[in-house]
Parts: C-alpha cells; structure tokens; sequence
C-alpha cells in the first residue's frame, strides 16, 4: 500500500481584512482530516495548505462556508437577517464608529457657529461647498483615529490596525457621515452650523444607515475588528 506525500497547495482568498479573518480561515481548514499545517495572510490575500490527500474542492467548500470568497467560489447557502447575537455585536460596532465621527463632524459644526465664519455664505457657492464637506472630512478622520487606537488596544500594530480601520469600517463611516450632514442641512436648510434640536436627528440617522451593512459584513465574513 503506497504512502500518500504531503503536498503544499495555495488557495486564493477575498474578503479578509484583519488578523481575525487570517485566524478563522486557518482554524477551519485546520478542522479538515489530513491538512497538517495551514499559513493564511490576509494582506496577500492566499492560504497555504499542507496536507495528505485532501481535496481542494474540499478546502474551498470549507472557506466559503465561514462567508469568504476562496478562488472565485462563495457558499450557495442563504443569508441570515435574523442572527440577534450578530445584530447586537454590529450595534456595538456602529456605535464606536458613530462616537468616532460625532466627534469630528459635532466638533466642526460647533466651531462654525461660534466663530461665525460661514455666515452669509451663498449656499452652492465653492466656498460654501468645501465648508460643508469638511465636517464630514473631519469626522471620518476622528473616527479613523478611535477605530484605529481600539484596534491596537487590542494588540494589533499601527500598520494592521489602521488599514483595518480603513478597509473594514470606512464605507460604514462614510455612509454615516453623508446621512448626518444631510439631516443637519435639512434642519438648518442649508446654513451651516451646529443645531441643537438636529444632533438627537442626527444621531439616530447616523446609527441606523450604516446599522444593516456592519451586520451584513459581521455576518458573511464572521469577524469583528473592535
């Protein structure tokens, strides 16, 4: 009866953005009888798997199982919306991210109004437009930053922390900062400034816009940057 060699195979992976996601594609093909060492990055995005007959097919079944994309194939199985548990952990997500951009975004506007530097802007006016992007500017800034320091509070370096931030959290920051800044401009029709009576508004659209993306990404992908 032959002996069957160990062989080296290299899977290419998408949708892996932090060491979370590096740990739980190893974990799960570690679970295969016959692999007997696995080394994922997910910087270069690919698996390297040493084993003793097992399939390929096998070990993609596997990855696309946990929500990632390995060489082009992703799990058939249907979506869940109704995980409590992901909802939650999403909600705590969105909130770091949402305390993040208030930060930047509430900053600005309250600088605005006491300075008085944007009154009598013409509202479309260049001018009036680069005053009202930069809360926004500011605000995924700051955000950037908090993500970014709770990250490397969890052990994570500089570099893995912040192209964490940037790659996990950014659209769901972006999509907040849009939703605030259009709530506030709505409630101050177009002047810029800080609205007492909008930030409550502003708050609640911000949490609840980019609430459903957090989940979906929590969900496919099985990982929570912070």
């Amino acid at each position: 009866m032959g002996v069957i060699m160990d062989e080296s195979i290299t899977i290419s992976i998408q949708g892996m953005t932090c060491d979370g996601c590096s740990s739980r594609v190893k974990e799960s093909l570690e679970f295969l009888d016959g692999v007997s060492d696995v080394n994922v990055s997910h910087e270069s995005g690919i698996a390297i798997i040493t084993h003793s007959g097992v399939e390929k097919e096998a070990m993609i079944n596997e990855i696309s199982k946990i929500g990632y994309t390995a060489d082009g194939k992703t799990s058939n199985s249907n979506f869940d919306w109704s995980n409590m548990s992901t909802w939650k952990q999403s909600a705590n997500n969105t909130k770091w991210c949402l305390i993040g951009c208030s930060i930047g975004e509430f900053g600005t506007l309250a600088y605005y109004s006491y300075s008085g530097i944007t009154e009598g802007l013409t509202i479309g006016s260049n001018i009036w437009i680069m005053f009202a992007i930069l809360p926004l500017i500011n605000g995924l800034s700051t955000s950037v930053i908090l993500e970014t320091l709770l990250l490397m509070k969890g052990q994570m370096d500089f570099r893995n922390a912040l192209s964490t931030a940037f790659g996990m959290s950014f659209i769901s920051m972006l999509f907040m900062e849009i939703s605030m800044e259009i709530t506030d401009l709505l409630f101050t029709k177009g002047e810029l400034g800080l609205n007492y009576f909008a930030i409550p508004l502003m708050l609640i659209v911000g949490f609840l816009t980019p609430w459903p993306y957090n989940y979906w990404r929590l969900e496919k992908y099985g990982v929570s940057c912070h």
